[in-house]
């Protein structure tokens, strides 16, 4: 089930060993239960992201996976800033299926793997290093209310390697 109608699937995956941007795209990825993605900085039992981990290092780690989708690309495209994959810090990119719509708790079918929603991304400043107006870009206001397009959190339920061209599915 997803937004468009159609069928959803990734179209890059990318990690990075080490903190910051832009994250590496890769042939594959290894999801790994209650962890993450292997050889990724963000994977781990524990909160990784840096400000969360120093108010409280043994939070449990909700936040292994970040979700992004084409129709950001396309979004931050018409306010004149070009992003390759990697440069919003995502693991996987899906195309067909609308992100920010899912519902916290929503559970997605990649391959073999199983992720949860965890939690909107809240981003940082650290994505103007990708371009200066990039955090504007994907946190803004509408009404008075922050709007943000800029993934959504995952944990990993069941583990898999996750490719380009692998179906993604919302779990019924």
């Amino acid at each position: 089930m997803n937004t468009a109608g159609n069928l959803a699937s990734v179209v890059a995956v990318c990690k990075k060993a080490e903190p910051g941007l832009p994250k590496q795209v890769v042939d594959a990825i290894q999801l790994v239960e209650n962890y993450g993605v292997a050889g990724d900085y963000h994977a781990g039992e524990f909160v990784r992201h840096r400000y969360l981990a120093n108010k409280d290092p043994n939070k449990p780690n909700l936040r292994q996976v970040l979700l992004v989708d084409t129709s950001m690309f396309a979004a931050i495209a018409g306010k004149g800033i070009r992003l390759a994959p990697g440069m919003m810090g995502e693991n996987i990119i899906i195309e067909g299926m609308s992100v920010m719509t899912l519902p916290i708790g929503s559970r997605l079918e990649i391959a073999d793997a199983l992720l949860e929603v965890t939690e909107i991304r809240n981003p940082c400043l650290q994505l103007n290093e990708m371009h200066p107006r990039l955090l504007k870009a994907v946190a803004y206001k509408v009404d008075s209310k922050v709007q943000r397009n800029a993934g959504m959190m995952a944990r990993v339920l069941k583990g898999g390697t996750v490719k380009p061209g692998d179906a993604v599915s919302v779990q019924k």
